[in-house]
């Protein structure tokens, strides 16, 4: 009878462990499909920034006139705080996207601007819309973003 008792107790062991790989997988799996959701908000949002810009930037080219738009952001994506900042080089100009607190280069989420344009600006998410202005100065156009809270 004492030989039962510790296969019991094995089996017992063996099933709590199982269990507990089987809990954490489905975790993880889980976490993979809410960030691979929470990026694609982030690219939605970042389009809808691009498309606005853009729109402004032809506005401003047809009418030379100054051209602002307020738009509406969410304060986090999920639970994560992010951000959006306008940069341009030589070449190109384009808005790069990100989670976390401080703006970073080098990030894989970009969109691609009109490159006759001059950039400059960020947004960290929070409460506030986002403030983006489009004017001439020296004869270039110029995006500028900023959050609606810092000031317009």
């Amino acid at each position: 009878m004492p030989s039962i008792t510790p296969s019991y107790l094995y089996t017992l062991v063996a099933l709590i462990a199982i269990s507990g790989l089987l809990v954490v997988s489905f975790m993880v799996y889980a976490d993979a499909l809410r960030f691979s959701s929470e990026v694609g908000q982030l690219k939605k949002l970042m389009d809808c920034v691009a498309s606005k810009s853009t729109e402004l930037l032809t506005l401003t080219k047809t009418t030379n006139a100054t051209a602002e738009a307020f738009i509406q952001m969410p304060s986090a994506i999920g639970n994560k705080q992010y951000w959006l900042q306008l940069r341009n080089d030589s070449s190109k100009a384009w808005l790069e996207g990100g989670f976390g607190n401080v703006p970073v280069e080098g990030t894989e989420l970009r969109v691609y601007l009109p490159r006759e344009s001059k950039v400059t600006g960020y947004y960290i998410g929070g409460y506030g819309a986002a403030y983006l202005t489009c004017y001439f100065s020296a004869g270039i156009p110029q995006i500028k973003l900023i959050s609606s809270s810092e000031g317009c």
